[in-house]
């Protein structure tokens, strides 16, 4: 029988979604490690600390094969302080809900970020969003009632109020990201906002850090290696496949988060998780084919970037 064989668009297309794929598997790994590192009794100011400091050595050595010396330079500071303040109160919002959540709860309930994207698009920057879409936004929304079983088995209000907070922050850093991105690559965004998180970061340490055992130490390691290659897949995914091709896959997250949650913690998430997260997946998509169609039928003023 013959072996199947692709054509050169159809390769960059299964490679991109390769490296999505990947990105998303580091993205829950990195989550396990946050709730490991939780376990230890780590604090949020030094997890999110060595998150950014072990996760620098990649993003060097992608800047170094990719040839992006220059990223430091930037016309824009005061928008990378910006991003980088969002950015950074995102990330302890979605740390401290990991720990009062299971991994499966906090990452349905994160899924909900595009949907305030959408929200904010229209609200911010003034994009049409038109009735379909903001019907996808209020199911979606439904989905994350579901997901925090009013009147079931009672979860941590605050993690659910914290995780929701993160959602709602991705979807700013998503909107901000697009404003900088008009004049700022992508290193440059990243480089900036790694080094300025790090530096408000380090300020904390003389009153967080303490001594860590050698097991700790590699949970901190190997929470910062996956959290640099996840940003740096998660990039070069784009570079090789659409967003509409490579995005529905963010969703495979939620199988690996069940999988740790059960492997490291002994959880099994509920129905309500299942029914909630089908729910808010099957808005994301239908947003993002809505997106699709819409960028199909607009007529193109530029060549795309």
């Amino acid at each position: 029988m013959a072996e199947p064989t692709f054509s050169r668009p159809e390769q960059s297309r299964l490679l991109g979604i390769g490296l999505r794929v990947g990105a998303t598997t580091c993205f829950a790994f990195m989550a396990a490690m946050i709730k490991l590192g939780y376990t230890r009794g780590v604090s949020t100011p030094e997890l999110a600390f060595y998150r950014f400091a072990f996760g620098l050595p990649p993003l060097l050595v992608w800047m170094a094969f990719s040839r992006g010396f220059g990223a430091w330079r930037t016309e824009r500071p005061l928008a990378h302080l910006w991003r980088a303040a969002i950015g950074l109160s995102t990330m302890v919002a979605a740390f401290s809900a990991l720990r009062y959540l299971p991994l499966a709860e906090s990452t349905t309930i994160g899924f909900a970020a595009p949907l305030f994207a959408v929200m904010l698009s229209a609200i911010v920057l003034k994009e049409p969003v038109g009735r379909h879409r903001w019907s996808a936004v209020i199911i979606g929304f439904l989905g994350v009632f579901i997901v925090m079983r009013p009147g079931g088995e009672e979860i941590p209000l605050i993690g659910l109020i914290l995780a929701t907070l993160a959602a709602f922050g991705v979807g700013v850093v998503t909107i901000t990201i697009r404003q900088i991105g008009k004049t700022e690559g992508t290193q440059t965004t990243v480089l900036w906002f790694t080094l300025l998180s790090m530096l408000v970061l380090a300020a904390t340490m003389p009153f967080y850090a303490q001594r860590l055992d050698a097991g700790t130490w590699a949970i901190m390691l190997a929470l910062g290696l996956f959290g640099g290659l996840a940003q740096i897949l998660l990039t070069a995914s784009l570079r090789y496949a659409p967003v509409s091709a490579v995005v529905p896959f963010d969703y495979t997250q939620l199988l690996w988060a069940v999988l740790l949650g059960w492997y490291f913690f002994g959880n099994q998430p509920p129905a309500t998780t299942w029914a909630g997260a089908a729910v808010i997946i099957a808005s994301g998509l239908y947003t993002l084919y809505r997106e699709h169609k819409l960028g199909r039928e607009r007529p193109r003023t530029a060549p795309p970037l």
